[in-house]
Protein backbone atom coordinates (compact mmCIF):
# COMPACT_ATOMS: atom_id res chain seq x y z
CA UNK A 1 0.00 0.00 0.00
CA UNK A 2 2.58 2.82 0.53
CA UNK A 3 4.06 1.50 -2.27
CA UNK A 4 1.38 2.32 -4.39
CA UNK A 5 0.99 5.52 -2.71
CA UNK A 6 3.95 6.83 -3.46
CA UNK A 7 4.03 5.87 -6.98
CA UNK A 8 0.63 7.45 -6.81
CA UNK A 9 2.61 11.22 -5.30
CA UNK A 10 5.04 10.86 -8.04
CA UNK A 11 2.82 10.55 -10.92
CA UNK A 12 0.33 13.29 -9.12
CA UNK A 13 3.92 15.27 -8.94
CA UNK A 14 5.24 14.67 -12.31
CA UNK A 15 1.80 15.50 -14.24
CA UNK A 16 1.66 18.69 -11.99
CA UNK A 17 4.86 19.65 -12.86
CA UNK A 18 4.52 18.70 -16.74
CA UNK A 19 1.17 20.90 -16.82
CA UNK A 20 -1.00 18.03 -17.49
CA UNK A 21 -3.40 19.35 -15.40
CA UNK A 22 -6.54 17.46 -16.90
CA UNK A 23 -5.13 14.59 -16.83
CA UNK A 24 -4.25 14.99 -13.08
CA UNK A 25 -8.25 15.99 -12.50
CA UNK A 26 -9.37 13.17 -14.49
CA UNK A 27 -7.00 10.80 -11.97
CA UNK A 28 -8.08 12.43 -8.65
CA UNK A 29 -11.97 11.85 -10.34
CA UNK A 30 -10.70 8.26 -10.66
CA UNK A 31 -9.43 7.98 -6.87
CA UNK A 32 -12.77 9.84 -5.86
CA UNK A 33 -10.83 12.74 -4.76
CA UNK A 34 -13.72 15.09 -5.87
CA UNK A 35 -12.47 18.34 -3.89
CA UNK A 36 -9.00 18.12 -5.66
CA UNK A 37 -10.52 16.97 -8.86
CA UNK A 38 -13.07 20.17 -8.97
CA UNK A 39 -10.35 22.59 -7.32
CA UNK A 40 -8.04 21.90 -10.97
CA UNK A 41 -11.00 22.01 -13.02
CA UNK A 42 -11.72 25.48 -11.56
CA UNK A 43 -8.14 26.57 -12.65
CA UNK A 44 -8.65 24.65 -15.78
CA UNK A 45 -11.78 27.19 -15.92
CA UNK A 46 -9.85 30.36 -15.39
CA UNK A 47 -6.71 29.84 -17.16
CA UNK A 48 -9.36 29.11 -20.26
CA UNK A 49 -10.93 32.41 -20.23
CA UNK A 50 -7.71 34.46 -20.28
CA UNK A 51 -6.39 32.69 -23.09
CA UNK A 52 -6.35 32.92 -27.00
CA UNK A 53 -6.09 28.77 -26.87
CA UNK A 54 -10.29 28.36 -26.87
CA UNK A 55 -10.61 31.10 -29.43
CA UNK A 56 -7.92 29.20 -31.85
CA UNK A 57 -8.81 25.99 -31.52
CA UNK A 58 -12.90 27.27 -32.12
CA UNK A 59 -11.95 29.09 -35.04
CA UNK A 60 -9.62 25.80 -36.59
CA UNK A 61 -12.50 23.48 -35.38
CA UNK A 62 -15.56 25.79 -37.82
CA UNK A 63 -13.40 25.76 -40.52
CA UNK A 64 -12.75 21.74 -40.99
CA UNK A 65 -16.14 21.05 -40.12
CA UNK A 66 -18.77 24.06 -39.61
CA UNK A 67 -21.61 21.73 -38.79
CA UNK A 68 -19.79 20.38 -35.93
CA UNK A 69 -20.37 21.90 -32.34
CA UNK A 70 -17.36 23.33 -30.56
CA UNK A 71 -17.30 23.08 -26.90
CA UNK A 72 -14.10 25.20 -25.68
CA UNK A 73 -11.99 24.49 -22.56
CA UNK A 74 -13.98 26.49 -20.20
CA UNK A 75 -17.40 24.49 -20.90
CA UNK A 76 -15.39 21.05 -20.88
CA UNK A 77 -14.01 22.17 -17.11
CA UNK A 78 -17.49 23.10 -16.12
CA UNK A 79 -19.46 19.91 -17.47
CA UNK A 80 -16.92 17.51 -16.17
CA UNK A 81 -16.89 19.35 -12.88
CA UNK A 82 -21.03 19.23 -13.03
CA UNK A 83 -20.18 15.56 -13.29
CA UNK A 84 -18.46 15.39 -10.02
CA UNK A 85 -21.29 17.37 -8.10
CA UNK A 86 -23.61 15.19 -9.15
CA UNK A 87 -22.22 12.44 -7.58
CA UNK A 88 -21.02 13.93 -4.84
CA UNK A 89 -22.64 13.86 -1.62
CA UNK A 90 -20.79 16.79 0.01
CA UNK A 91 -23.06 19.78 0.69
CA UNK A 92 -20.63 22.32 1.21
CA UNK A 93 -18.38 21.30 -1.77
CA UNK A 94 -21.46 21.28 -4.37
CA UNK A 95 -22.25 24.77 -3.16
CA UNK A 96 -18.71 25.95 -3.34
CA UNK A 97 -18.35 24.68 -6.98
CA UNK A 98 -21.68 25.40 -8.23
CA UNK A 99 -20.88 29.85 -8.60
CA UNK A 100 -18.16 28.84 -10.79
CA UNK A 101 -19.76 26.40 -13.13
CA UNK A 102 -23.38 28.52 -13.19
CA UNK A 103 -20.67 31.62 -14.43
CA UNK A 104 -19.83 30.00 -17.58
CA UNK A 105 -23.04 27.22 -18.14
CA UNK A 106 -25.58 28.10 -15.96
CA UNK A 107 -27.91 25.53 -17.56
CA UNK A 108 -25.16 23.04 -16.94
CA UNK A 109 -24.98 24.16 -13.22
CA UNK A 110 -28.69 23.63 -12.44
CA UNK A 111 -29.32 20.32 -14.39
CA UNK A 112 -26.16 18.52 -12.38
CA UNK A 113 -27.58 19.61 -8.97
CA UNK A 114 -29.79 16.69 -7.54
CA UNK A 115 -32.55 16.99 -5.37
CA UNK A 116 -31.04 16.20 -2.29
CA UNK A 117 -28.54 19.86 -3.07
CA UNK A 118 -31.81 21.62 -4.44
CA UNK A 119 -33.57 20.81 -0.57
CA UNK A 120 -30.43 21.69 1.64
CA UNK A 121 -30.14 24.93 -0.81
CA UNK A 122 -33.60 25.24 0.31
CA UNK A 123 -33.23 24.73 4.05
CA UNK A 124 -29.87 27.05 4.14
CA UNK A 125 -32.44 29.91 2.88
CA UNK A 126 -35.36 29.57 4.59
CA UNK A 127 -34.73 27.73 7.45
CA UNK A 128 -31.15 29.17 8.72
CA UNK A 129 -32.06 32.44 6.92
CA UNK A 130 -28.20 32.25 4.96
CA UNK A 131 -27.88 35.40 3.27
CA UNK A 132 -25.16 34.54 0.74
CA UNK A 133 -25.83 35.83 -2.44
CA UNK A 134 -24.20 32.57 -3.91
CA UNK A 135 -26.52 30.40 -2.36
CA UNK A 136 -29.59 32.46 -3.50
CA UNK A 137 -28.72 32.78 -7.03
CA UNK A 138 -28.22 29.14 -7.26
CA UNK A 139 -31.79 28.32 -5.68
CA UNK A 140 -33.37 30.97 -7.82
CA UNK A 141 -31.90 29.11 -10.57
CA UNK A 142 -32.57 25.89 -9.54
CA UNK A 143 -35.94 26.83 -9.57
CA UNK A 144 -36.18 28.66 -12.32
CA UNK A 145 -34.93 25.85 -13.99
CA UNK A 146 -37.95 23.38 -12.37
CA UNK A 147 -40.78 26.34 -13.53
CA UNK A 148 -39.59 26.34 -17.33
CA UNK A 149 -39.50 22.16 -17.68
CA UNK A 150 -43.14 22.30 -15.89
CA UNK A 151 -44.29 25.02 -17.87
CA UNK A 152 -42.93 23.01 -21.08
CA UNK A 153 -44.98 19.98 -20.13
CA UNK A 154 -48.12 21.78 -19.28
CA UNK A 155 -47.75 23.90 -22.57
CA UNK A 156 -47.29 20.58 -24.92
CA UNK A 157 -50.22 19.15 -23.25
CA UNK A 158 -52.52 21.83 -23.63
CA UNK A 159 -51.72 21.76 -27.21
CA UNK A 160 -52.46 18.37 -27.74
CA UNK A 161 -56.04 18.95 -25.96
CA UNK A 162 -56.46 21.59 -27.66
CA UNK A 163 -54.69 21.37 -31.22
CA UNK A 164 -53.83 25.04 -31.37
CA UNK A 165 -50.56 26.04 -32.10
CA UNK A 166 -48.00 27.36 -29.43
CA UNK A 167 -48.44 30.88 -31.30
CA UNK A 168 -52.16 31.46 -31.04
CA UNK A 169 -52.66 30.64 -27.51
CA UNK A 170 -53.66 34.01 -26.07
CA UNK A 171 -51.77 35.15 -22.55
CA UNK A 172 -54.61 34.91 -20.64
CA UNK A 173 -55.73 31.64 -21.50
CA UNK A 174 -51.84 30.84 -20.65
CA UNK A 175 -53.15 32.85 -17.07
CA UNK A 176 -55.96 30.65 -16.26
CA UNK A 177 -53.99 27.57 -16.85
CA UNK A 178 -52.68 25.22 -13.79
CA UNK A 179 -49.16 26.08 -15.49
CA UNK A 180 -49.54 29.04 -13.18
CA UNK A 181 -50.99 27.35 -10.14
CA UNK A 182 -48.35 24.74 -10.01
CA UNK A 183 -46.27 24.85 -6.38
CA UNK A 184 -42.99 25.20 -7.89
CA UNK A 185 -44.51 28.25 -10.09
CA UNK A 186 -45.67 29.75 -6.93
CA UNK A 187 -42.81 29.42 -5.08
CA UNK A 188 -40.63 30.65 -7.18
CA UNK A 189 -42.48 33.49 -7.40
CA UNK A 190 -42.73 33.98 -3.68
CA UNK A 191 -39.07 33.58 -3.56
CA UNK A 192 -37.97 36.53 -6.58
CA UNK A 193 -40.35 38.46 -4.87
CA UNK A 194 -39.17 37.84 -1.31
CA UNK A 195 -35.35 37.69 -1.60
CA UNK A 196 -33.30 40.52 -2.66
CA UNK A 197 -29.67 38.67 -2.57
CA UNK A 198 -30.12 36.69 -5.89
CA UNK A 199 -28.61 38.07 -8.90
CA UNK A 200 -31.47 39.14 -10.98
CA UNK A 201 -29.50 39.40 -13.98
CA UNK A 202 -28.32 36.12 -13.84
CA UNK A 203 -31.93 34.29 -13.35
CA UNK A 204 -33.80 36.80 -16.07
CA UNK A 205 -30.71 35.89 -18.77
CA UNK A 206 -32.29 31.94 -17.96
CA UNK A 207 -36.38 32.81 -18.60
CA UNK A 208 -36.81 35.97 -20.75
CA UNK A 209 -37.28 34.12 -23.89
CA UNK A 210 -39.73 32.20 -21.98
CA UNK A 211 -43.69 32.74 -21.42
CA UNK A 212 -42.91 33.44 -17.83
CA UNK A 213 -44.33 36.73 -17.84
CA UNK A 214 -45.04 37.23 -13.91
CA UNK A 215 -41.40 36.15 -12.96
CA UNK A 216 -40.43 38.25 -15.69
CA UNK A 217 -42.07 41.27 -14.11
CA UNK A 218 -40.93 40.65 -10.46
CA UNK A 219 -37.15 40.38 -11.98
CA UNK A 220 -37.84 43.82 -14.43
CA UNK A 221 -39.07 45.39 -11.05
CA UNK A 222 -35.85 43.83 -9.08
CA UNK A 223 -33.71 45.37 -12.01
CA UNK A 224 -35.89 49.39 -11.70
CA UNK A 225 -36.68 49.15 -15.29
CA UNK A 226 -40.48 50.46 -14.61
CA UNK A 227 -41.75 50.20 -18.70
CA UNK A 228 -41.17 46.42 -19.20
CA UNK A 229 -43.09 45.98 -15.90
CA UNK A 230 -46.12 47.80 -16.66
CA UNK A 231 -46.03 46.52 -20.27
CA UNK A 232 -46.24 42.83 -18.61
CA UNK A 233 -48.50 43.28 -16.67
CA UNK A 234 -51.06 45.91 -18.58
CA UNK A 235 -50.71 44.46 -21.62
CA UNK A 236 -49.39 40.98 -22.07
CA UNK A 237 -50.91 39.65 -18.17
CA UNK A 238 -54.10 42.33 -18.60
CA UNK A 239 -54.07 42.55 -15.20
CA UNK A 240 -55.40 46.12 -14.48
CA UNK A 241 -55.85 46.14 -10.50
CA UNK A 242 -51.47 44.95 -10.69
CA UNK A 243 -50.98 47.65 -12.98
CA UNK A 244 -52.48 50.43 -11.11
CA UNK A 245 -51.03 48.59 -8.03
CA UNK A 246 -47.35 48.92 -9.30
CA UNK A 247 -48.02 53.17 -10.19
CA UNK A 248 -49.08 52.97 -7.07
CA UNK A 249 -45.56 51.65 -5.94
CA UNK A 250 -43.73 54.06 -8.35
CA UNK A 251 -45.24 57.04 -6.86
CA UNK A 252 -45.00 59.48 -9.28
CA UNK A 253 -47.57 60.69 -12.06
CA UNK A 254 -45.69 59.78 -14.90
CA UNK A 255 -46.30 56.29 -14.18
CA UNK A 256 -50.01 56.64 -14.46
CA UNK A 257 -49.37 58.40 -18.12
CA UNK A 258 -47.50 55.71 -19.71
CA UNK A 259 -49.68 53.50 -18.42
CA UNK A 260 -52.58 55.30 -19.84
CA UNK A 261 -50.66 55.85 -23.07
CA UNK A 262 -50.21 51.83 -22.80
CA UNK A 263 -54.37 51.35 -22.93
CA UNK A 264 -54.81 53.47 -25.51
CA UNK A 265 -52.09 52.51 -28.02
CA UNK A 266 -50.77 48.81 -27.31
CA UNK A 267 -49.32 49.18 -30.18
CA UNK A 268 -49.02 45.07 -32.17
CA UNK A 269 -52.06 45.81 -34.12
CA UNK A 270 -54.43 45.72 -30.92
CA UNK A 271 -57.17 47.60 -30.23
CA UNK A 272 -57.52 50.26 -27.67
CA UNK A 273 -57.99 49.20 -24.02
CA UNK A 274 -61.17 51.29 -23.54
CA UNK A 275 -62.36 50.03 -20.18
CA UNK A 276 -58.74 49.21 -18.61
CA UNK A 277 -58.32 53.45 -19.67
CA UNK A 278 -61.60 54.22 -18.20
CA UNK A 279 -60.81 52.55 -15.14
CA UNK A 280 -57.93 54.13 -14.98
CA UNK A 281 -59.35 57.62 -15.02
CA UNK A 282 -61.40 56.51 -12.64
CA UNK A 283 -59.81 55.00 -10.07
CA UNK A 284 -56.30 57.55 -10.36
CA UNK A 285 -57.55 60.43 -12.06
CA UNK A 286 -56.13 63.02 -9.55
CA UNK A 287 -52.78 61.47 -10.73
CA UNK A 288 -53.51 62.46 -14.10
CA UNK A 289 -52.05 65.65 -15.66
CA UNK A 290 -55.45 66.67 -17.33
CA UNK A 291 -53.36 68.74 -19.76
CA UNK A 292 -51.22 65.51 -20.76
CA UNK A 293 -54.50 63.27 -20.96
CA UNK A 294 -55.73 65.57 -23.00
CA UNK A 295 -52.63 65.63 -25.56
CA UNK A 296 -52.77 62.06 -25.50
CA UNK A 297 -56.69 61.45 -26.04
CA UNK A 298 -56.58 64.72 -28.82
CA UNK A 299 -53.12 62.55 -30.84
CA UNK A 300 -55.02 59.57 -30.71
CA UNK A 301 -58.35 61.08 -32.26
CA UNK A 302 -56.24 62.60 -34.70
CA UNK A 303 -54.69 59.22 -35.64
CA UNK A 304 -58.22 57.18 -35.56
CA UNK A 305 -59.32 60.22 -37.99
CA UNK A 306 -56.63 60.38 -40.09
CA UNK A 307 -56.89 56.37 -40.58
CA UNK A 308 -60.81 56.53 -41.41
CA UNK A 309 -60.04 59.02 -43.81
CA UNK A 310 -57.60 56.74 -45.74
CA UNK A 311 -59.79 53.93 -45.09
CA UNK A 312 -62.88 55.62 -46.85
CA UNK A 313 -60.48 57.33 -49.26
CA UNK A 314 -59.43 53.61 -50.30
CA UNK A 315 -62.75 52.66 -50.86
CA UNK A 316 -63.63 55.07 -52.99
CA UNK A 317 -60.79 55.19 -55.33
CA UNK A 318 -61.03 50.95 -55.50
CA UNK A 319 -60.75 49.42 -59.37
CA UNK A 320 -64.02 47.72 -60.56
CA UNK A 321 -63.44 45.52 -63.81
CA UNK A 322 -65.92 45.72 -66.50
CA UNK A 323 -66.04 43.02 -69.31
CA UNK A 324 -68.02 42.18 -72.31
CA UNK A 325 -70.15 39.96 -70.13
CA UNK A 326 -70.97 42.86 -67.72
CA UNK A 327 -74.71 43.84 -67.12
CA UNK A 328 -76.12 46.39 -64.98
CA UNK A 329 -78.03 45.28 -61.79
CA UNK A 330 -81.12 47.17 -63.21
CA UNK A 331 -82.13 46.59 -66.51
CA UNK A 332 -79.34 43.87 -67.22
CA UNK A 333 -78.53 45.76 -70.15
CA UNK A 334 -74.72 45.03 -71.41
CA UNK A 335 -72.69 47.80 -69.96
CA UNK A 336 -70.21 47.45 -72.97
CA UNK A 337 -68.37 50.80 -73.06
CA UNK A 338 -71.66 53.00 -71.16
CA UNK A 339 -70.88 54.67 -68.08
CA UNK A 340 -72.08 53.43 -64.71
CA UNK A 341 -71.93 53.77 -61.13
CA UNK A 342 -71.46 51.42 -58.16
CA UNK A 343 -73.36 51.87 -54.98
CA UNK A 344 -71.97 51.26 -51.86
CA UNK A 345 -73.78 47.43 -51.60
CA UNK A 346 -71.32 47.08 -54.42
CA UNK A 347 -74.27 46.65 -57.22
CA UNK A 348 -73.94 48.39 -60.97
CA UNK A 349 -75.99 49.89 -62.92
CA UNK A 350 -75.59 52.34 -65.94
CA UNK A 351 -75.71 55.98 -66.06
CA UNK A 352 -79.34 55.59 -66.92
CA UNK A 353 -80.74 53.56 -64.32
CA UNK A 354 -78.46 55.34 -61.61
CA UNK A 355 -79.82 58.45 -62.24
CA UNK A 356 -83.25 56.76 -62.00
CA UNK A 357 -82.58 55.40 -59.13
CA UNK A 358 -80.68 58.37 -56.87
CA UNK A 359 -77.46 58.08 -55.31
CA UNK A 360 -78.72 57.24 -52.02
CA UNK A 361 -80.83 53.93 -52.44
CA UNK A 362 -79.75 51.06 -54.94
CA UNK A 363 -81.45 48.71 -56.98
CA UNK A 364 -82.20 46.51 -53.90
CA UNK A 365 -83.89 48.59 -52.45
CA UNK A 366 -81.21 50.19 -49.63
CA UNK A 367 -81.54 53.42 -48.87
CA UNK A 368 -78.43 54.59 -47.07
CA UNK A 369 -79.43 58.14 -46.00
CA UNK A 370 -81.59 55.41 -43.29
CA UNK A 371 -79.65 52.41 -43.29
CA UNK A 372 -75.75 52.93 -43.45
CA UNK A 373 -73.32 50.39 -44.54
CA UNK A 374 -70.20 49.78 -42.94
CA UNK A 375 -67.81 47.65 -44.45
CA UNK A 376 -64.79 46.20 -42.58
CA UNK A 377 -61.94 47.57 -44.64
CA UNK A 378 -63.40 50.89 -43.06
CA UNK A 379 -63.03 50.13 -39.79
CA UNK A 380 -59.79 51.68 -37.97
CA UNK A 381 -58.13 49.14 -35.94
CA UNK A 382 -55.76 50.52 -33.97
Amino acid sequence: MKIQWAVQEELEALLNDSGHLRTLAFLYAGKGMSAKALAIWRILARNYSSSIYDKDQSVESDLQDPSRHFTSGRETAAIEGSKILEESSDQDLVLQHLGWIADINQYQASYKVSPSQCRYLQWLIEDQDSDDSQYHTAYALLLAKSALEIYEVELSTQDSVTGMPKIEMKVSELGSSSIFESPVRERFQIFLQSSDLYDAEEVLDMIEESELWLEKAILYRKLGRERLVLQILALKLENCEAAEQYCEEIGRPDAYTQLLEMYLDPEDGRDPMFKAAVRLLHNHGEMLDPLQVFKIVHNMSRALDVDASLARLEERSRHVLINEDSICDSCHARLGTKLFAMYPDDTVVCYKCYRRQGESTSVTGRDFQKDSLVKPGWLVTR
